[in-house]
């Protein structure tokens, strides 16, 4: 009982502690405020308003066909541009796509000689230059096919094939985004309320304080795991209603508890893992540099960024050892497919064997730099 009552007591002074630390409250309210919903309402995954310029060397029916095809909101309304100013116009980033239509193309079309069609696209526009290129190539071909009287012979395909989008029906790529920004936001402030706050102790001399008393590392180490953990599930409960739910208008399907949990399973690795930095760190300064190389890959490779399916092996494997991973998995199976522990047991319990093994080296490492 002594144990618990110190645990107690200490992690309330954690919380005292934060709550006059005007800073992190304010960072606090940001991560999970103004740095979901901007991202979520602001970031569009595909191709929407891309700019787009034709140059029209033919001139014909066809070519203005063509160009008219391609409507918002995908595309802007093409402009016109001659050809000797292409080549200045793609240098100076002023379109994503520049379409060159050749002279006699309708012409040569008709005579079946097959002209070609240049598309430029400007690569450094990521997701709206590679999705626009596709776009533009299917909505040409089926133009084409139209003009050519050809349509009719390739819709009578010997298969009709029927796509259908689960959890997702309208690809709202703002959806999810926001989801992974609360998901990043925890990791961070996991990470760096422990280190800091384990730091500032340590600095201000409080940690000193804390050593005369009878208190055990592990006792410690517990009051800042639970206080700082029930600050970010706090917020994650809120952010999630009021932001995602509420704001931003994402239905989560699966159930807030069981999330809430899970999130809290993973600040249990992440707490540990900022204790572990902050025990090799001699200052706040140095803990930061420490804490970047370790949280980037984190929040990039966990599969939120970038589908694990479309990493190296290797990289998969390694990712494996990550509870951001785990935890990435944990949200999309809970929040929109509605999973429940029948089905995401394989993480949870791959997430906890992480928790425990982090807590296990921190603790050591904590122990070792009281006693130095």
């Amino acid at each position: 009982m002594h144990k618990l009552s110190h645990i107690l007591r200490l992690g309330i002074k954690e919380l005292t502690s934060l709550r006059h630390d005007s800073v992190l409250l304010l960072f606090l309210f940001y991560a999970f405020t103004v740095a979901i919903y901007m991202p979520a309402a602001g970031s569009i995954i595909g191709v929407h308003n891309a700019s787009v310029a034709i140059v029209d060397e033919d001139h014909s029916a066809l070519s203005r066909k063509l160009s008219e095809s391609l409507l918002p909101p995908e595309f802007q309304t093409p402009q016109a541009l001659p050809y000797d100013q292409l080549d200045a116009s793609m240098d100076g980033g002023q379109y994503t796509f520049v379409i060159n239509v050749p002279a006699n193309f309708q012409a040569d079309l008709l005579a079946g000689r097959e002209p070609g069609l240049q598309v430029n696209v400007d690569a450094t526009a990521m997701s709206q230059a590679f999705m626009g290129a596709g776009y533009i190539g299917r909505i040409f071909q089926r133009e084409l096919l139209n003009y050519t009287g050809q349509a009719d012979a390739a819709a009578n395909t010997p298969v009709r094939i029927s796509g259908r989008a689960l959890f997702n029906p309208n690809l709202e790529g703002g959806w999810f985004l926001a989801v992974i920004q609360i998901v990043n936001n925890i990791t961070i402030l996991a990470i760096v309320l422990t280190g800091t706050a384990l730091l500032r102790e340590r600095e201000h001399g409080t940690l000193d304080h804390l050593l005369v008393l009878p208190l055990t590392a592990l006792e410690i180490m517990l009051a800042k795991i639970w206080s700082n953990m029930l600050v970010v599930v706090l917020c994650t409960w809120v952010s999630l209603e009021v932001i995602v739910k509420w704001a931003l208008g994402v239905p989560l399907a699966g159930s807030l508890a069981l999330f809430l949990g899970v999130t809290a399973l993973y600040l249990f690795a992440s707490t540990a893992l900022g204790i572990f930095l902050a025990t090799l760190a001699r200052s706040t300064p140095q803990f930061g540099l420490l804490a970047i190389p370790v949280i980037i890959p984190m929040l990039l490779l966990s599969g939120g960024s970038t589908p694990l399916d479309s990493m190296p092996e290797w990289l998969q494997w390694v990712m494996q050892c990550s509870p951001s991973t785990h935890f990435v998995s944990l949200s999309a199976a809970i929040l929109f497919r509605g999973a429940g522990v029948d089905v995401v047991w394989p993480d949870l319990l791959a997430l906890a064997t992480i928790g425990l093994l982090f807590f296990a080296i921190a603790l050591a490492r904590f122990r070792k730099s009281l006693a130095s």
